[in-house]
């Protein structure tokens, strides 16, 4: 059965009450890159400094600084158009990482939409995508869509469900899943399920990892109507959904090591600063800070939870699987939605919103959508532990 308290209405897109007791707006300082951009989705680091970004809905990839304009900003340019992308519900041009090699092959990968399906494909800037991973079913929504080259070199993709819940524990299908390949769409060495992409399952719509210096990876999870969720992904193993929503402390599954209620969450990324997990929530609109103590490893069968109180997030974590204590929120309703967190070169992380979606139920600003430059002051550190 779900971890099921009374569950909010899942179509209700307001964001949720702040938490006074827990605001940490003094522990981070933000800075505005871009404005005026459309829904950008994803986002990739190049050596020059610069980045290059999606747009969900427009299919642009736009090369953003680093050059900087008259008003300090950083300059954005149209380097790419993905015409085969699909934009007519959530999905469209979704997740993009740059090549380890990029300087060399100017080559880049991107997760998209199509009518049929969802598809990853390998672009070198100036041509036509080429794709090496398709099938990923696609839907109105649980598109997943991020990619990322984790520490061993491969590349990782999160894919969502597609509204189609028995997919996700199915290993035939690639619904749900956290997915491992080579730079050609092959299944990487060493995956857990021979000649298969599949590096975990059981997840509903993943939109968010990130690794930390001792190379554990971090997923968040959007659920359903009851929990969201941070996890810490191991190869081969179940993470529980459609059986399990939350943290269920059933050994079959991998519980979350960090859950709240989607009225304040819907997380969508997530981005690690030494100690420091920031996750992104769209709903909640708002930032919340994890505090990790390094244990994942030692701690992993721990069945040792904390929170679960009656405030509107409901927290729940695992002190014995890395989390060193309640998760602290920030930014709460300044920015509107935030979607995407990426560690920069310079150790800042820089988040986007996602104001133009139809989805903030106050509109979108002038300024809209924004790229944001987030700073952790020294005090973050000890927060928590």
């Amino acid at each position: 059965m779900r971890d099921s308290p009374a569950e909010p209405d899942p179509t209700d897109f307001r964001d949720g009450p702040a938490d006074p007791s827990a605001r940490g707006d003094a522990l981070v300082s933000v800075t505005t890159q871009v404005r005026h951009l459309d829904i950008p989705w994803g986002v990739t680091f190049l050596a020059d400094g610069g980045a290059l970004v999606t747009e969900r809905r427009t299919a642009r990839i736009l090369k953003v600084g680093p050059g900087r304009q008259h008003d300090g900003e950083l300059t954005v340019a149209v380097v790419a158009t993905i015409t085969e992308a699909n934009s007519d519900t959530e999905g469209g041009l979704l997740g993009i990482a740059a090549s380890p090699a990029f300087t060399r092959d100017r080559t880049v990968f991107v997760y998209y939409s199509t009518k049929t399906d969802n598809r990853i494909a390998k672009l070198r800037l100036g041509g036509r995508p080429q794709p090496i991973v398709t099938g990923i079913p696609s839907g109105g929504v649980h598109n997943g869509g991020r990619l990322a080259f984790g520490p061993d070199g491969y590349l990782y993709a999160g894919t969502g469900d597609a509204s189609h819940t028995e997919d996700a524990q199915n290993l035939g299908n690639l619904g749900g899943k956290i997915l491992r390949m080579t730079a050609d769409g092959k299944p990487a060495p060493g995956n857990p399920f021979p000649g298969s992409l599949v590096w975990s399952y059981g997840h509903r719509n993943p939109e968010g990892m990130a690794w930390d210096g001792r190379g554990n990876m971090y997923v968040a999870e959007i659920g359903e109507a009851v929990w969201d969720e941070l996890n810490v992904v191991q190869p081969g193993r179940d993470y529980g959904w459609p059986m399990v929503e939350g943290i269920g402390g059933n050994p079959k599954y991998v519980d979350p090591v960090v859950t709240w209620h989607p009225e304040v969450g819907v997380s969508a990324d997530v981005a690690i600063s030494g100690r420091i997990a920031v996750v992104t929530c769209l709903r909640g609109q708002r930032i919340y800070l994890v505090l990790l103590d390094g244990g994942v490893a030692r701690g992993a069968g721990s069945r040792a939870v904390e929170g679960g109180g009656n405030d509107v997030a409901g927290m729940r974590w695992r002190p014995g699987a890395g989390v060193a204590g309640r998760p602290t929120e920030a930014l709460t309703a300044e920015y509107g939605r935030l979607r995407t967190a990426i560690t920069a070169p310079d150790g800042s992380i820089w988040l986007t919103t996602s104001n133009r979606d139809g989805r903030n139920d106050r509109g979108p600003s002038l300024e809209d959508d924004r790229i944001l430059r987030l700073t952790l002051r020294p005090a973050s550190g000890a927060a928590g532990g």
